[in-house]
């Protein structure tokens, strides 16, 4: 089996329609996302089914620029974002769960299917993509949990305008 399946998870004390709404503006995807590295819209910047944001990361010491599509998207309880470009289309999935106590479970998952050269490092990616995925699901816990008044449930708003429910 050559495909790729990571899933992490992480519980943020903080509510969901911060957490949520944070982490679904690709503009906030530099501030926790370590290998991501530049986020242009490629349609009107706003969340929403047929949006499309090109991505610049550095993975495994090669650049990667691709272009994600929305293709499902429930705000503050599910994100779905797709490329077919390059030689490892990929899918990405954000879901957001409050709990009891009022805190955000995350779950971030990555699936793809590699081809040429790329199918051939899918076991290695794996464990690279499941490693960076929880640094970077840490890293948006910390800066969301820094204290009040950091981060807003705003913060897409003010740069994104309003999302389309």
């Amino acid at each position: 089996m050559s495909d790729v399946d990571v899933v992490a998870e992480i519980v943020i004390d903080r509510p969901i329609e911060l957490v949520g709404t944070y982490s679904a503006n690709p503009d906030n995807a530099p501030s926790w996302y370590v290998n991501i590295k530049s986020v242009e819209w490629k349609t009107t910047p706003h969340p929403a089914v047929g949006s499309r944001v090109a991505f610049v990361a550095h993975f495994l010491g090669r650049r990667l620029a691709y272009v994600y599509e929305f293709v499902e998207f429930v705000p503050n309880k599910r994100l779905v974002m797709r490329t077919s470009e390059g030689p490892f289309p990929m899918e990405t999935t954000y879901t957001w769960d409050s709990t009891s106590d009022g805190k955000t479970r995350m779950t971030l998952r990555n699936h793809g299917s590699p081809t040429g050269f790329s199918k051939l490092m899918a076991p290695f990616m794996s464990f690279a993509m499941r490693r960076a995925n929880r640094k970077d699901l840490a890293k948006l816990r910390d800066l969301l949990e820094r204290g009040p008044g950091h981060v807003t449930a705003n913060s897409f708003h003010e740069k994104a305008g309003p999302s389309q429910e």
